[in-house]
């Protein structure tokens, strides 16, 4: 911890009096050296908050004392682990009155990442089968729930049964463990043999490797991250019989109306109350690198979000 000082923001950015900031994997990775989209350390983690404006730079649509959930611009070291961040105009919306401050920190990178996937790259459809690896986190929960509200079946996928559960919580309709057997073929079986339509992948690895092979022909795969250490490698072959859609999902790579768009589309769900976060652990801002020790043993189930603002 060292104490800062805020210049004002710059052009398109806000400074907020964090209230609360997500916690995801990429935080971890940051401080590790191994996120490719972060300087080398020392950083300063934290992608998503919310706040209530102090200052805003020019040419941003938003006014001190405006209640904002944004993303900072982490991948200049400056995050949003502190009592105060600047946050990307482009990628910050009025949190709604439905979200708890919890909720509203850790609602951006999951539903943005989920939309992204499964509304702008995929184009999931009322009645469809989504698969979702690593359902428990905080992308694969997010899934769940858009999938749901966009009318279908989810599938999710995990390791023990406590994560299993959560997803379940989340509105997944069936669970999987894959330590319980291969994981295409057990797809294969709840969908009469047919397959899932689309496998929301955030985790890559051997894992995700067996899952297409439970991907209907014509199906699509959206390639999120690879928490597993190593991305998917499909077989091309495999691929190209089955006309299977392999499609890259990185939701910081849209236009700024391309954003608006999306981020007004999930702001509205939320006020609608069709999309919140489901939460895990709430740690206080002096357990932050607690957090992140948390977070090397093993990614426990729910969005984790850390109290700033006590005021």
């Amino acid at each position: 911890m060292q104490e800062v000082t805020w210049d004002e923001p710059a052009p398109g950015r806000l400074l907020v009096r964090v209230a609360a900031c997500g916690v995801g994997l990429p935080d971890l990775l940051m401080v590790q050296g191994t996120y490719p989209l972060t300087p080398t350390p020392p950083v300063q983690p934290g992608q998503e908050v919310v706040g209530t404006v102090v200052a805003a730079g020019a040419g941003t649509r938003f006014v001190v004392g405006d209640r904002v959930m944004g993303l900072t611009p982490f991948q200049e070291g400056l995050g949003g682990f502190g009592e105060y961040a600047y946050v990307r105009d482009s990628k910050t919306v009025v949190a709604p009155p439905t979200l708890s401050d919890a909720e509203a920190a850790g609602f951006m990178i999951g539903f943005r990442t989920a939309y992204a996937a499964l509304v702008c790259r995929v184009a999931v459809e009322n009645g469809q089968t989504v698969a979702v690896l690593g359902g428990s986190g905080s992308s694969g929960l997010a899934a769940i729930r858009l999938a749901k509200t966009l009318g279908a079946r989810v599938i999710a996928i995990g390791s023990v049964p406590e994560k299993i559960e959560h997803c379940a919580g989340a509105g997944a309709d069936d669970g999987i463990s894959h330590r319980d057997g291969d994981v295409g073929e057990r797809l294969l079986e709840l969908t009469d043999g047919v397959g899932v339509d689309v496998l929301f992948d955030p985790v890559g690895g051997a894992v995700a490797a067996q899952a297409v092979n439970g991907v209907r022909t014509r199906g699509s795969i959206a390639v999120i991250g690879f928490a597993s250490g190593s991305w998917l490698k499909p077989a091309m072959g495999d691929v190209v019989l089955r006309n299977l859609a392999v499609v890259g999902v990185f939701a910081g790579g849209f236009t700024v109306d391309e954003d608006t768009a999306m981020n007004s589309s999930l702001q509205a769900m939320a006020e609608r109350g069709e999309l919140r976060p489901s939460l895990g652990e709430a740690f206080e801002f002096d357990d932050v690198a607690e957090v992140l020790h948390v977070l090397d043993q093993g990614v426990p189930p729910g969005k984790i979000t850390v109290r700033v603002d006590t005021g």
